[in-house]
């Protein structure tokens, strides 16, 4: 029983003899800690403070801490200390400190209030801590992320990161600044709601969006695609090209950009209108007839329908041509495209397939309704005054009319046509004939 009261005593001299925790910490404390009251004067400093200062530790001790601040009358350290004063709370953040030396130095900062007993003097505990690399790593992370923005906004199109959300909506975690230009969009408002730009995508492009986006999240192939945008400036094109990712929480991330080819596309429709219509009289050519053609016909059969067709011949051009010239000639076959085109409606196909003829086919006509639009396109080309110099001429059109039924083709149906405009041709010029089976009225009009 001796032996462990000796110990105990042993044990209890050797902890009194230990300092205590606080002095401890204030000692090693890697930076400044000093304990003001609430007017910020010094009342005791760790032994780091000149180390991290410049400041003698001693000749601290009943001064202000505001002395370190670089603007010792309005700078952060006095900011913080009336507010910890005013509030009784804590208080931290980065702080422009000045050493003895002059040298700037940036600090992490807590200020806090030391509970006392009632009617003692407030008294805080404060420590700096020096963050001046990472403060200038921080600068220098922000001008290169300046720097980077900057050479995105610049790029012709918008740099973007989209993510399917777990509940499997659309968001924009990124968009650069090119966004303004494409779509009259804020990136930040684009990335609070992704739909205030999918809801411009065209209508009939949508589907296509969401059907390409949904395959390239499965099977994670690049994600690529035409489409337009509805923009106050008008209809825009947007090529988007982006290489999906899947995260480990099972999201699909897309890094892509959307380039704006509006004008690409202006040109490759004027190329295509270029390539099938025939430059004279801007109607359909020979070659994009029977491409356009084969597409109704092919449409018309799964339907089960048939399709009227006719060839159509200016009477007596060679005459016109001969008498009054070749420019005479070019003028009564644009004014005669021009009344043909008028008198069908926009989607029947109208072609001129050689010198003075022309073939039409009509969509989603009947073969009795296609008889008395010939017939009104007849007389309207009928009613034409050519003035030449002075003089008026008329023009007369003969037309052949034939049917494609729903497994015929159109070259046969065309050959047919044709066959039936040698017998307008043939029983005097100026009407309509149709080919042998087709429903023709009892009376037709013609001169």
């Amino acid at each position: 029983m001796a032996r462990i009261r000796n110990q105990w005593r042993k044990w209890a001299s050797a902890w009194r003899e230990q300092p205590p925790l606080a002095r401890l910490l204030l000692d090693h404390f890697p930076g400044v800690a000093v304990i003001v009251d609430a007017h910020g004067v010094i009342l005791n400093a760790n032994p780091g403070f000149e180390r991290y200062s410049g400041h003698p530790r001693r000749a601290m001790v009943g001064r202000r801490l505001t002395c370190l601040d670089v603007d010792p009358l309005h700078g952060d350290i006095s900011r913080a200390l009336a507010h910890c004063v005013a509030r009784r709370t804590s208080w931290q953040g980065a702080l422009l400190c000045r050493r003895a030396d002059g040298q700037p130095v940036h600090q992490q900062g807590v200020f806090q209030p030391l509970e006392t007993w009632p009617g003692e003097p407030l008294r805080l505990l404060v420590t700096l801590q020096d963050i001046t690399d990472l403060h200038q790593s921080a600068q220098h992370d922000h001008a290169e992320l300046e720097r980077l923005e900057g050479m995105l906004s610049g790029l012709p199109g918008v740099v973007f990161q989209l993510c399917e959300t777990a509940r499997g909506d659309l968001a924009f975690h990124y968009l650069s600044d090119g966004l303004q230009a494409l779509a009259a969009l804020s990136s930040r408002t684009v990335m609070e709601s992704a739909e205030s730009l999918l809801a411009r995508v065209h209508a009939e492009d949508r589907g296509a969006l969401t059907t390409s986006l949904a395959q390239s999240a499965v099977s994670l192939d690049p994600w690529t695609l035409e489409f337009r945008l509805d923009t106050s400036d008008g209809i825009r094109w947007v090529e988007v090209r982006a290489t999906p990712r899947r995260g480990p929480d099972g999201v699909t991330e897309w890094d892509g950009v959307m380039l704006d080819i509006t004008t690409h596309k202006r040109e490759e429709q004027r190329t295509r209108r270029l390539v099938s219509t025939d430059m004279l009289t801007g109607v359909l050519n020979r070659r994009a007839f029977f491409d356009f053609g084969e597409a109704v016909r092919a449409h018309a059969a799964r339907q089960g329908r048939s399709v009227p067709l006719a060839m159509l011949d200016l009477d007596h051009f060679k005459t016109l041509n001969d008498t009054h010239g070749h420019a005479a000639g070019d003028l009564a076959l644009q004014v005669f495209a021009t009344t043909c085109r008028d008198c069908l409606r926009p989607y029947d196909l109208f072609a001129r397939i050689g010198g003075e003829e022309f073939a039409i086919l009509l969509v989603d006509t009947s073969p009795e309704a296609a008889w008395a639009v010939l017939e009104r396109l007849r007389e309207a080309v009928e009613a034409i005054e050519l003035d030449v110099k002075g003089e008026l001429l008329s023009l007369t059109v003969s037309l052949g009319l034939a049917v494609i039924p729903p497994q015929g083709s159109l070259e046969f149906a065309l050959s047919q046509a044709d066959r039936a405009l040698y017998r307008a041709k043939h029983e005097g010029r100026n009407r309509l004939a149709s080919a042998p089976g087709y429903p023709e009225p009892q009376e037709r009009t013609g001169t």
